[in-house]
């Protein structure tokens, strides 16, 4: 090998780099958040976060989400890179530098695939043990999604189709871990401009009827492109 060909390899010890992938759900009451159970170790068995390797052909976008692909059949529209994690003795294999992923997602089944022996859902106040440092990562995803919240209209990649004020107004009290006053709540939303009222209702209890609405699409995009800061 010639000078020409080698001037780039240098002597210094190479990182390994992977993603990892938190991933955000709701089932209509709680925030869930998606795991998958290792197959193969360190941490054997330990649920943790979709995520592996990145190829040395992908960008680590790309890499986070083949990973999800094989993990848990998912190809979610919002995912967001978050945070670098990079302590030395974070995995017990080698040198390893993970990037996080934040994605939110519908609730709906999924399978394990490749080195995930299972998929589940958790409530994020009922989290079984984390495998490598996945507890500091769901800390700091869930402050992001807070964060969030007030500047991107996230109902749409978490809600049904059609759903109740109630149960957009539940996402957000579970996102923020507050309760809202009812009629506060559906003000502000309505003052945002993407709800569109349809001519259908749903009787959630037998004594009380609830309009459905559908986020507007058009509306919510000039909204997320725009930008806006929503308080409560």
């Amino acid at each position: 090998m010639n000078n020409s060909e080698n001037k780039y390899c240098y002597k210094y010890p190479h990182p390994a780099v992977t993603t990892d992938c938190v991933i955000f759900g709701f089932d209509g009451t709680k925030l869930n958040v998606l795991l998958v159970q290792r197959g193969g170790e360190p941490y054997l068995g330990w649920w943790a976060f979709p995520g592996g390797f990145v190829r040395m052909d992908e960008s680590s976008e790309d890499g986070a989400l083949r990973e999800l692909r094989e993990e848990t059949q998912l190809t979610p529209e919002y995912v967001e890179q978050f945070h670098t994690y990079s302590d030395p003795a974070r995995d017990p294999r080698e040198r390893v530098i993970t990037i996080a992923y934040l994605a939110l997602v519908k609730i709906q089944d999924v399978k394990g695939g490749d080195d995930a022996k299972e998929a589940q859902w958790f409530p994020i106040n009922k989290m079984p043990h984390l495998a490598f440092d996945h507890d500091v990562i769901l800390r700091d995803a869930l402050a992001r999604l807070r964060e969030r919240i007030h500047f991107h209209p996230i109902g749409y990649d978490l809600l049904p189709e059609k759903f109740t004020l109630k149960e957009l107004q539940s996402l957000y009290e579970a996102i923020l871990g507050i309760n809202f006053d009812r009629r506060n709540f559906a003000k502000k939303m309505f003052h945002l401009d993407i709800l569109t009222q349809l001519e259908e209702t749903v009787w959630p209890t037998p004594k009380r009827e609830a309009n459905l609405f559908k986020f507007n699409l058009d509306k919510y995009k000039e909204l997320k492109q725009r930008g806006f800061r929503l308080e409560f």
